[in-house]
């Protein structure tokens, strides 16, 4: 093997951050846009004339070529498109950005206190009886205790194991999770100038990249809420907007568990995103929305759905993202008849707080 070695560059260094800089910008703009990649572009090009971003660096012309030699875009019929590698380096960026500061390797993965076969492998060992995986065994242990039982007694043939002397790994079992996220989509996620749409995206697709590289045994489905409520792809996320709806918890929740009610996995569950308190429900084919205050019929109507969830063993962890005191009402009721969990999570922190109770299902309640 040849190894070069050449003078350190500095410039290359601080070039290499700024693109990745860039590029996290870039795909923050993305979801800002719902994924209008030409939209996104432009405003990138507006905040580097604004802050000097290309001068003597990185051109905007070079930054569209770099994209394109990633396979990250591509032009059809005019207009720049994500490509399916475009989609994924979105998803993995929300990951990078969201969760960067904890630690990934000491999360937990959905497990339970008693051991068993198909888990991870803990440092505990035990002997070995017969039907244990050849694949647990602790070599190292079985030879010692091996050693040990023949000590003085060695031949010309070496050691000699025998059953007894076996040991294996002890192993932690590790069940698999379906998880429903559902996500808010209604008016109030852009209402009085703040965004509130665009975290909620970036936890979602964190979420995704999460269980795609980390859990494949897992599965995610992701639902949109607004008026009525509707399945999407997680290719999908950042495309999503919000629209003039009000907000059918229902029938979200719903669709929520008609989807897990497919799944073969063992733990079943439901994330919930949401920034307003249930206003709406369908009745007989119509809608039925009331914007004030809360609605007993509607909040009734949602209510029924948390208590059918916990007996269906779905437990409900539900993100508020702001502290609209009759959302804070309802949640603690909803919480309580699910024996869920709830959080306020600010959008600075609602992707942590989301991997966190992904991972370790810590429990919090509403104050």
């Amino acid at each position: 093997m040849e190894f070069r070695y050449s003078r350190w560059d500095e410039r290359l260094t601080r070039n290499l951050n700024f693109l990745k800089n860039l590029l996290s910008l870039y795909n923050r703009l993305l979801l800002m846009t719902d994924g209008d990649v030409d939209e996104a572009l432009r405003a990138l090009e507006e905040l580097g004339d604004r802050f000097g971003f290309f001068s003597g660096k990185l051109t905007m012309d070079e930054f569209k070529k770099h994209l394109k030699e990633q396979d990250a875009i591509q032009e059809v019929n005019g207009k720049n498109v994500l490509t399916r590698k475009g989609e994924r380096m979105i998803r993995q960026d929300s990951l990078d950005r969201i969760f960067s500061a904890l630690a990934k390797d000491s999360q937990g993965e959905h497990r339970v206190p008693s051991t068993g076969s198909g888990g991870e492998r803990i440092t505990e060992t035990r002997p070995y009886v017969f039907g244990d995986n050849v694949s647990d065994i602790d070599f190292l242990s079985s030879v010692r205790n091996s050693v040990r039982r023949q000590r003085g007694e060695w031949g010309d043939e070496g050691i000699h194991l025998t059953e007894d002397d076996l040991e294996v790994y002890e192993t932690e079992h590790s069940s698999s999770c379906a998880t429903a996220l559902l996500i808010d989509v209604s008016h109030s996620m852009i209402l009085y100038g703040e965004d509130r749409i665009t975290p909620a995206k970036q936890a979602a697709l964190a979420l995704a990249e999460l269980i795609l590289t980390r859990y494949p045994k897992d599965s995610l489905h992701v639902v949109l809420f607004g008026d009525d409520a509707w399945e999407v792809k997680i290719r999908d996320i950042p495309y999503a907007s919000v629209g003039p709806y009000h907000t059918n918890t229902k029938a979200a929740l719903q669709l929520g568990q008609r989807i897990l009610a497919r799944q073969k996995h063992v733990n079943k569950q439901i994330f919930m995103i949401t920034d307003g308190k249930p206003s709406a429900i369908m009745e007989d084919g119509r809608l039925y929305k009331n914007a004030f205050g809360l609605d007993p019929k509607i909040v009734n109507k949602t209510l029924d759905e948390a208590v059918q969830c916990r007996r269906k063993r779905i437990s409900i962890t539900t993100f508020m993202v702001t502290q609209d005191p009759y959302l804070v009402r309802f949640v603690e009721r909803f919480t309580q008849l699910n024996k869920g969990r709830a959080y306020f999570a600010d959008l600075e922190n609602l992707g942590s707080y989301l991997f966190v109770d992904y991972n370790q299902n810590r429990r919090k309640r509403v104050s």
